[in-house]
């Protein structure tokens, strides 16, 4: 059993003068040695690479007739996308539930990307120190019950429906009370809080669904904030601008807590750090206290030195793509870090043979995830220009692909144009889709942005996602079965969900 950090020690170092630097400074490491030592730890701390946690259909019927019921009584009420910027009905229903979020402390996450890989590598870390974690994120992949997660794995279907019953009564009380009904997520939000009290668990980490101030997760007083990179998304409801942005992100910086901020633009970065003085937060900034030393790509993943509040930690493999997701580490670990007190407290980093095992644990469905072989099929939920950018990085950095081919169905409200341009110089063709939600791009709205992209005879519609796929593989497979053609799958979260069933796997 690994032992909790504990809260005495010497005064925290000042070693950190030369730390930007080093942040910046590339490396020089043969990478073909990096792989191979990258593929021997691998076997050593797990033996394979870690499984992602998203749950099948229930097998039992009369289960998954109930679940049903539930899912179908939740999308009665308002989706994620339709909000009255209020905290007023969560409120109401905390206060009635007997408010189970005040029982446990707990890490808010808000930014534009990066936050469910960040909850999920906090949770990793947490869990690998012996702590009971819940967990909230959001969207989900392929089931409603990846949401709520206890012990690192999403609750069961059944319990899942027993926490729902457990609401309802208040639900409907607080329904009858207010102008408006409670939302879908609000409703989920009260029975993440109230299974996380009922676990009991000893730390709840929690993602907001959008923005900050008043999303309906921020009746917590989180003494840990985290605020992974903000860019430009939701700009309908959270403002045109990252400081317009980061200034409702900021709604989750509580008084005296501490604030673990990714990389930023500077004019986002000046209001979170405005907002952290407001109220007598302490900061940590990725680049100045902690951040990524160096990394080198892996076998299924990358190897990394991260410096923490409390030094370096070296050797730690992730079995996830891409320099954003070693940036996410970086975050995630100094967020453990500031919970158990390093930097303030004392000065000593944590176990480093247990972050090690915690890293070396994280999977995060549908964050460039192979689904198949002959050819590759690798799903990614990048659905805006931020996020594409960033897949597209990490798709020519991980794999080598000697043609790759685009599967896109995007939601009408995003950017699409610039997340088109985004993938632009790593498609060889694209296959434009749509999902089956009521918020999904019509294709061939999308294919006459495509076009302006990428040029008509790099563009192929099929409207319906499992002809996309088809398609998509059939044009890899013209590189021949030795040849390096794959297939990257993205554009919404929804996409990757329904493509990933539809290539089998939950």
């Amino acid at each position: 059993m690994s032992e909790r950090p504990d809260s005495a020690g010497p005064d925290p170092d000042d070693t950190f003068d030369e730390f930007a630097e080093l942040v910046e400074e590339e490396t020089r490491r043969d990478p073909d040695l990096a792989v191979i030592e990258a593929g021997i730890r691998t076997l050593r701390t797990q033996g394979g690479p870690p499984q992602a946690d998203v749950p099948a259909r229930p097998a039992d019927p009369e289960v998954d007739k109930a679940l049903r019921e539930v899912e179908a009584e939740l999308a009665t009420r308002w989706g994620e996308t339709k909000l009255e910027p209020s905290v007023d009905r969560i409120s109401a229903l905390m206060d009635v539930l007997g408010e189970p979020q005040r029982s446990y402390p707990s890490i808010h996450i808000t930014g534009t990307n990066g936050k469910t890989s960040t909850a999920r590598m906090i949770e990793a870390l947490l869990g690998a120190f012996d702590l009971r974690t819940g967990r909230y994120t959001s969207p989900h992949v392929q089931s409603v019950t990846e949401r709520i997660s206890l012990d690192g794995a999403p609750v069961s279907a059944e319990r899942f429906i027993e926490t729902y019953q457990d609401v309802k009564p208040y639900v409907e009380m607080v329904d009858a009370s207010q102008e408006y009904r409670l939302s879908f997520f609000e409703v989920l939000t009260g029975m993440a809080y109230a299974a996380f009290a009922d676990a009991p668990v000893d730390v709840a980490v929690v993602e907001v669904g959008m923005g900050g101030a008043w999303d309906a997760t921020n009746v917590i007083d989180a003494g840990v904030a985290v605020v992974t990179p903000i860019d430009l998304d939701h700009t309908d409801r959270l403002g045109g601008t990252p400081a317009e942005i980061a200034t409702e992100k900021s709604g989750i910086v509580k008084q005296d807590a501490t604030v673990i901020m990714a990389q930023q633009p500077v004019e986002a970065a000046q209001v979170l750090l405005k907002k952290a003085v407001e109220v007598g937060a302490t900061v940590a900034r990725e680049g100045l206290e902690f951040g990524v030393l160096d990394r080198q790509v892996a076998v299924g993943g990358q190897m990394m030195t991260l410096r923490g509040l409390g030094g370096e930690y070296t050797e730690v493999y992730l079995p996830l793509h891409g320099a954003h997701q070693a940036h996410n580490a970086a975050v995630a670990l100094a967020a453990v870090e500031a919970f158990f007190g390093v930097g303030s407290q004392h000065a000593r980093p944590l176990d480093i043979d247990t972050v090690r095992k915690a890293f070396a644990s994280v999977a995060s469905p549908g964050r460039m995830e192979v689904v198949r072989r002959s050819p590759t099929v690798v799903l990614d939920a990048a659905h805006n220009p931020a996020g594409a950018r960033a897949a597209a990085e990490t798709i020519g950095e991980a794999f080598q692909f000697s043609r790759l081919i685009g599967v896109v169905g995007a939601s009408g409200d995003k950017n699409v144009r610039e997340l088109l341009e985004a993938f632009e110089p790593v498609f060889a063709e694209v296959v434009v889709t749509q999902n089956s939600s009521h918020r999904a791009m019509d294709a061939d709205a999308l294919a006459a942005i495509a076009v302006e992209v990428f040029g008509e005879e790099r563009v192929q519609v099929e409207p319906r996602l499992p002809d996309a796929l088809e398609a998509a593989i059939t044009l890899a497979e013209e590189e021949g079965e030795f040849a390096g053609g794959g297939v990257l799958v993205t554009g919404s979260v929804i996409t990757v969900g329904e493509a990933r069933l539809l290539l089998g796997k939950g």
